[in-house]
């Protein structure tokens, strides 16, 4: 920390936030999850969507979990189901918050990924809650200032102005219910007067016609919008789980297989989640009605492309100058000029020497021992395919930065606030008297008396 910085100028800046806020809702989109972990100080992953669950479209992306958003249904499970020892070594939180089940839903799978590097903050707050339940750790979640924000900065203006509007309005009906409840005592040989009873839709059909009021459908709240919910699916201590924040805790889907020598990660666990993926799929997204509506969406948690395309690039860069340096002074006319050319700029997408992996020195070092062992007749040819493998690579880390340009594009307009520009343009147009006539109307505002032809 900079020391001339004082803590008045901190707390100023950082917005201490020491009494909290809602959570609005964000999108289900794979750039939107993809900052969002990034948010919270994860490295080196990205979410992608999933088109299909079978091994072909799946397998060779080696996914750490799992996120599955669904048109949410009221969902019941025997306690029994949950009664699991094992589960007790699985980090799940309850989601005690309206519309953070996005945070929920990634925070639950990614505290439970030995193989991802969580950061700091998170790994912080991973080893702060091991020992909390499940509620607890849900409350620690609405409470983290860090976690709200990263989370909130994802979402629409409107959005956010929502969930402050619904705060409030819920804080107001809770007050006036509790007003009502204070019932003042009766005088002694009185009775109270006649509750009255509020006049309803039904009740005001003529009689014989009167129907119930229809209950709201299991997939709706109770203003009749429809209700998405995101749950998680990860591996972890030998079984594969269902973490779902509105459930009492984590519901094991099955065991994976038991290899020698395997790490927690084991790369067969999605042959455990995929029947269950198939039942969810059939029960909650539409398919099991003609799969004409498809109501869910899937998304894996992956390492990034994008470090992994860089660390191929840089590889090769240095291949190529390990290759060069063998073939000695003179090279240039041995290779083939077309690739010669082409190696000017077969490398640009990746300047510098950042590298991702934590594995890239061993990996570069077997590639310098490989070099320094290779005959000097296959060097020329060997510097031709590293060249043509580079600009293969440099291709997709362009086209890994150019998805990243529109992803920040598409979140710049989202996160705008149109509404001062709209509200000034609409004063404009009052003051100009330019508003009335374009909404069919009166200079004063009154409808517009529409004359009907007189037949001739």
């Amino acid at each position: 920390m900079d020391p001339s910085v004082n803590s008045t100028q901190l707390v100023n800046d950082d917005h201490v936030d020491l009494v909290g806020g809602p959570f609005a809702v964000i999108e289900s989109d794979p750039g939107v999850f993809t900052s969002l972990t990034r948010n919270f100080g994860v490295r080196n992953i990205e979410l992608v969507e999933l088109y299909d669950i079978e091994p072909w479209a799946v397998d060779h992306l080696k996914p750490h979990g799992l996120i599955f958003c669904f048109l949410w249904r009221k969902d019941t499970h025997r306690p029994a189901e949950f009664d699991d020892p094992a589960a007790e070594r699985v980090w799940f939180a309850n989601q005690l918050s309206e519309d953070a089940c996005a945070s929920h839903a990634i925070l639950n799978v990614l505290l439970n990924c030995p193989d991802v590097d969580i950061g700091d903050e998170l790994r912080s707050f991973r080893q702060d809650t091991a020992k909390f339940s499940p509620v607890m750790k849900g409350l620690a979640i609405t409470n983290s200032p860090l976690i709200r924000k990263a989370h909130n900065s994802l979402a629409r203006p409107a959005d956010i102005r929502g969930s402050l509007n619904y705060i409030a309005t819920t804080t107001l009906d809770e007050a006036r219910t509790k007003a009502k409840a204070k019932v003042t005592p009766a005088k002694r040989g009185t009775k109270p007067p006649p509750a009255k009873r509020a006049k309803t839709a039904a009740s005001q059909l003529s009689p014989g016609k009167a129907k119930d009021n229809p209950k709201p459908k299991a997939d709706e709240d109770e203003d009749g919008d429809e209700v998405y919910h995101f749950i998680g699916y990860v591996p972890a201590y030998g079984k594969v789980w269902e973490l779902d924040g509105l459930k009492s805790g984590p519901l094991e889907v099955g065991e994976l297989p038991l290899l020698s020598g395997a790490s927690q990660h084991t790369s067969g666990w999605m042959d455990i989640a995929r029947p269950a993926l198939r039942m969810k799929m059939a029960k909650y997204g539409g398919a099991a009605e003609g799969g004409d509506n498809i109501r869910f969406s899937l998304l894996a948690i992956v390492d990034g492309v994008y470090e992994q395309a860089s660390d191929v690039l840089q590889l090769l860069n240095r291949e190529r100058v390990a290759l060069e340096r063998r073939m000695g002074e003179g090279w240039q006319s041995k290779v083939d000029p077309d690739l010669l050319a082409s190696s000017q700029h077969a490398f640009t997408a990746s300047p510098g020497s950042l590298t991702y992996a934590v594995d890239f020195g061993a990996r570069f070092m077997e590639v310098s021992v490989r070099v320094q062992n290779m005959p000097e007749a296959e060097l020329v040819s060997a510097w031709e395919i590293c060249v043509q493998n580079a600009i293969r690579a440099n291709i997709n880390v362009e086209d890994e930065l150019n998805k990243a340009v529109r992803a920040h594009t598409d979140h710049v307009k989202r996160t705008f606030d149109y509404e001062p520009f709209l509200k000034g343009f609409l004063e404009r147009l009052q003051a100009e008297g330019l508003l009335n006539p374009l909404m069919g109307r009166e200079e004063d505002g009154s409808k517009r008396k529409t004359t009907k032809a007189k037949p001739v």
